[in-house]
């Protein structure tokens, strides 16, 4: 069954959009592809490699049916862990009391 060049359209426009958003906030990070869940692909007329973008190929992954994922060469989970050990490090090891409830009429 023929694809409907409008939904193909739209979807070019959103993997760019995409793209364009990733770069922007991973200056550091190329991307070279966009990851469609195997359902897609077939719904959508791609194919695994197929170059959509210049320099940006569909690949097949097990991401959720109805999005795409930019895929890039960074480690973007790795990134994350260790915004998260800062987090942790900067965690006061003071103890503060903090009485918990509403006061009550007499200690208004």
């Amino acid at each position: 069954m023929p694809v409907d060049p409008s939904l193909i359209g739209k979807n070019l426009r959103a993997f760019q959009i995409g793209i364009n958003a990733h770069d922007r906030e991973n200056p550091t990070h190329t991307a070279y592809g966009i990851g469609l869940a195997p359902f897609d692909m077939d719904r959508l007329g791609f194919e695994e490699g197929e170059e959509v973008v210049p320099g940006i190929t569909i690949q097949a992954d097990d991401g959720v049916t109805g999005n795409f994922r930019v895929l890039c060469d960074g480690d973007h989970l790795e990134e994350l862990e260790a915004a998260e050990e800062e987090v942790v490090e900067a965690v006061s090891t003071q103890q503060v009391s903090v009485p918990v409830g509403a006061p009550r009429d007499d200690e208004r």
